[in-house]
């Protein structure tokens, strides 16, 4: 406290230039650094460095500047963004599908499949668009999502106490020690496989609270596509942060 008391309170960021271009680098500190680190996170694109407690702010920026290069590199290979707007493609189960804007009258959101390729449907006053595919995603998931637990609920005698749907950045799923699961929403833009092995997976831990050999034993008797599902996720798990 003396020492934050002493150096002032730290910026949220700062921003350093490379090449002409302004690159904005947030800052966190934490106790347990031992050395300045950067990274750039595949589902935001954001630029973090983290800092060990005694670290000025001058040190951390000519760090952040020595390496201009880079972070500029890194960011050039993040996957373009894709908003939910008129035309826009994005997978559903996997799948390529167009958003498409009907009218302004409001209507249920919905998958149509013409000849040429399936589409999700809007109907609504264009500024709503985005919302309304985002709910419409979200309430897609949710009903594979509670179809795969209910599935393992009978095969494992057991099943979740709750189950919640959120847009979490750094797992797809996750089971608390009180028996609740937690999923992304995201996962409805993955392979139906990816969404079932995930389910499987944090039901194993409903018995399993761990990754041992007896908990892969298990999820693997309860899902037939675990490394495939696995190779998906690895190769492909980050761009499905680049939607919405």
């Amino acid at each position: 406290m003396r020492l934050a008391l002493l150096r002032g309170a730290d910026p949220d960021h700062i921003d350093i230039v490379h090449e002409g271009a302004s690159l904005r680098v947030l800052l966190r500190r934490r106790p347990a650094a031992r050395r300045l680190t950067l990274r750039v996170s595949s589902a935001t694109g954001e630029v973090v460095m983290t800092l060990p407690t005694r670290t000025a702010i001058g040190v951390a920026r000519t760090f952040a500047v020595s390496h201009g290069g880079w972070i500029a590199a890194r960011l050039a290979r993040m996957p373009e963004r894709v908003l939910f707007a008129p035309d826009a493609v994005l997978p559903l189960r996997g799948v390529p599908h167009r958003i498409v804007h009907r009218s302004r009258r409001s209507g249920a959101t919905r998958i149509e499949m013409p000849a040429d390729e399936p589409v999700v449907s809007v109907a609504c006053d264009e500024p709503h668009v985005a919302r309304r595919v985002a709910d419409f995603l979200a309430r897609e998931a949710r009903r594979d999502l509670t179809e795969a637990v209910a599935r393992y609920t009978e095969a494992l005698g057991q099943g979740p106490k709750r189950i919640t749907i959120r847009d979490t950045r750094s797992r797809w799923g996750s089971c608390t020690a009180r028996g609740e699961l937690n999923f992304s929403w995201r996962l409805i833009l993955a392979p139906p496989l990816v969404l079932d092995y995930l389910v499987a997976h944090e039901m194993g831990h409903l018995r399993e609270m761990n990754h041992s050999p007896r908990f892969w034993a298990l999820v693997g008797s309860l899902c037939p596509n675990v490394d495939e599902a696995e190779r998906w996720l690895k190769r492909h798990g980050a761009s499905l942060h680049r939607y919405g």
